[in-house]
Order: C-alpha cells, then structure tokens, then sequence
C-alpha cells in the first residue's frame, strides 16, 4: 500500500504538525513494515526564520521517502504563509506527476494543504484521510482585518465544502471542533485522534513531587507568537503589574514579536525576558528550570473550540500551569490537569485573581502522561488509515 502523506512541517521544523505527522509515519512504518510504503511531502524548514535550517531535498529510508519543497522564509503572516504555500502546491503537483498512491493523507491547520489533499484525492480517485488541526473558516475573521476576513471568509467556506466532502474519513484534534463539523456535515464521520505527548518528554517527567519557594517566580511561555496567541495584550500589563515578583520568560517566533516587546519597552518592564526559539531538548531544560507554565489564546471566540497541543508537553513536566483560555480548552484543563488555573483570555484581573490558585511546587501527573501518550495515539490512528486503504483495494 503506497501513502501520499501531504503536512507542510516536518522535522526538522518546529511545529505541532510536525511532530504529529512524524509521530504517525514512525507508527505506520513500525506496525505494518511490510505492506506500507510512504511518501511524504513537505517543505524546507520555514516555520520560524530565526532558526530554520537547510534539510536533505530528497531522503530515503526503508519504506520511506521525503521530499521537501523549497519555500520562503516567513513571520507566520497571513502574506508570508500564502506565498509559501503556493510554492508548496506547485512542488507537490511537480512531484506526484506520473505516480500512483493507494491512498492520500493529509494534515493541515489552515485548510489549504487540506484542499490540496482533496485535490489530489479527486484526480487520482484515490481515498482521502483528513486530519484536521484547526477551523480556518471559523478564524480568519478573527486573525485578519475585518473587511479582508469578511472578503475572504466566502472563499475559504467553498474550499472547505470541497475538502471534507472530497475525504473518505476526517480526524479532528479538537472534541472542541465536533458540533461545527457534525452541522456543517452531517453525513461525515468525525474521528477524534488528539495531540499528544513525544517520548522525549515522557521521559523527562518527574517522579516526585519538588516544592519551590522563591520570592521571584520565573514564568515561561514557549511556542508561537502570533495574533491567535495575543501575548502582547496580556504579558506586558501582568509584567508591570508584577514586577518583583515574577519574572516573564518568553521563548518563540511569530508575527507578533515585535508588538510583543514595543508594549514591554513602553510600560517600561524590566522583568521580561525574550528568547527565539530553541530544540526540544534545550526547551525541556528550560521548561525544568521554571516555576510556572504559561499559555494564552485570544478572545477570540474561534478559539473557544481549540486544544491547544502545546498544553500536552506542559501538562507533562508537572509544573504549574496559567492559562488564559475559555471554551473546550478551558473544560479540557479544569477537568484533566491538577495544579492549573484558567483566567479569562485577555483579562488582567482574572489572570491575577486565579494565579493565587496555584501550588507552586511540581507535581507528577502520570495518569495524564498514561492516556495522552502520542505513541499511544498514533498507533490506533495508523489502523484506521490502514483500513481505509485496505477497503479501497
């Protein structure tokens, strides 16, 4: 069975849908070594300029092969990502031309390498496995100027009708996304394989539980700094308000840097520190090294229906968790992860009302770590994408 696998990032980029797609062609070529056969085909590292590097074009290994396009380098901007996914669609068209797959599989975030996928589904007449990691239409009224998302919204809604009815079967990583996809869909069927936690924090977790006392606590956030993670209107009021007593550590890229560190300059906050991003292994020493895990999502209501993935690598060191986040995510947290406490996204004061709510001390959180293992995960998602190409030959 040959595998058409479309993600846009793969290691070595710096992304949840690289590490998810990685994590599932590892499952696949682990479960079925003999009848699975995977091309994958993605980009050059270009998630953060700050630290893409050049990878292999071409890279072979038993029972897999990928390869990667060449794009731009961009700030995660609307422009810079559009730009980048048209040299990605060109490449992949390039690539398959005069090849066979027994099934496509695709993952995307922003819809489009989605829509490639259904493209490619459609004129190969081949099944088509959907892994859907956000709702694009849902946001891009939020994250885009008003009458450019107004004008946008229309066109994407049409490419979105044309990707899920194109798919044979639709993972959501989000339960958060159910109700949208079941009325806008009723006659699909929705699957539900989350994010997840990599064995190299599995093996980092901690055994025991460590008490902090300090009169300085450091709180770190890692990860994307863009319009949908609204950092700069939280981090520079909740330093100002708490300088002395916390120290805000920032780790990442995005198009929201710089407003990021404008608004911290001009409160005239000395206890924030900005850093670009760093490798897994680095990040995993850092996250050990701080007292309290920070994550913040817009008020957008959009986002009322996301699970952030990287909640899981948090959840995971046993630290204490604050986050600004309403919706599914919110439930998700109250309801599974100890020692964290939820504020309203974008709320001052209910950020500093609820971080009196935490224990600051790290704490094992194994039965989490048990259920949300990403090995775990993959492995029963790589049997239903092995079904699916069973059933279609």
């Amino acid at each position: 069975m040959k595998i058409l696998f479309l993600s846009f990032y793969y290691p070595p980029d710096l992304s949840a849908g690289s590490f998810r797609v990685s994590s599932l062609v590892k499952s696949l070529l682990i479960g079925w070594p003999e009848t699975v056969e995977i091309e994958v085909i993605t980009t050059q590292p270009n998630r953060y300029k700050s630290i893409a590097k050049e990878a292999p074009t071409v890279q072979k290994h038993k029972g897999l092969l990928i390869r990667r396009i060449r794009t731009n380098q961009h700030n995660s901007s609307f422009l810079g990502q559009s730009i980048a996914f048209v040299a990605y669609l060109k490449g992949v068209l390039k690539a398959i031309n005069g090849n066979d797959y027994d099934l496509i599989f695709a993952t995307s975030g922003r819809l489009m390498t989605a829509f490639l996928g259904a493209y490619i589904s459609r004129k190969l007449k081949k099944p088509l496995y959907l892994d859907i990691r956000d709702i694009f239409t849902d946001t891009i009224g939020d994250v885009l100027p008003f009458k450019f998302g107004k004008l946008l919204k229309p066109i994407f809604l049409a490419l979105e009708h044309y990707t899920i009815n194109a798919s044979s079967k639709v993972n959501l990583v989000s339960a958060g996304f159910l109700l949208y996809f079941k009325k806008c869909y009723p006659n699909k069927e929705f699957h539900l394989f989350t994010n997840g936690i990599d064995n190299q924090f599995l093996k980092a977790q901690t055994i025991k539980i460590i008490k902090k006392k300090s009169k300085e606590l450091t709180v770190l956030y890692a990860g994307n700094i863009g319009e949908g993670q609204g950092l700069h209107k939280i981090i520079p009021k909740l330093a100002k308000k708490t300088q002395g007593k916390l120290i805000f550590k920032i780790i990442g890229d995005g198009s929201r840097v710089s407003k990021l560190l404008s608004a911290v300059s001009s409160l005239g906050c000395k206890n924030v520190v900005y850093l670009p991003p760093v490798k897994r292994d680095a990040l995993i020493k850092i996250y050990k090294s701080a007292d309290i895990l920070f994550l913040h999502l817009n008020d957008f209501n959009a986002f009322k229906k996301v699970l952030p993935s990287k909640l899981f690598e948090y959840a995971v060191t046993g630290k204490p968790i604050w986050a600004g986040i309403s919706g599914y995510g919110r439930d998700f947290i109250t309801s599974k992860i100890e020692n964290a406490a939820v504020f309203l996204p974008c709320n001052i004061d209910s950020a500093l009302l609820n971080l009196k709510k935490l224990d600051i001390k790290t704490i094992p959180r194994t039965k989490f770590a048990d259920e949300f293992a990403r090995d775990k995960i993959m492995k029963n998602m790589a049997k239903e994408i092995v079904r699916l190409g069973q059933n279609d030959q």
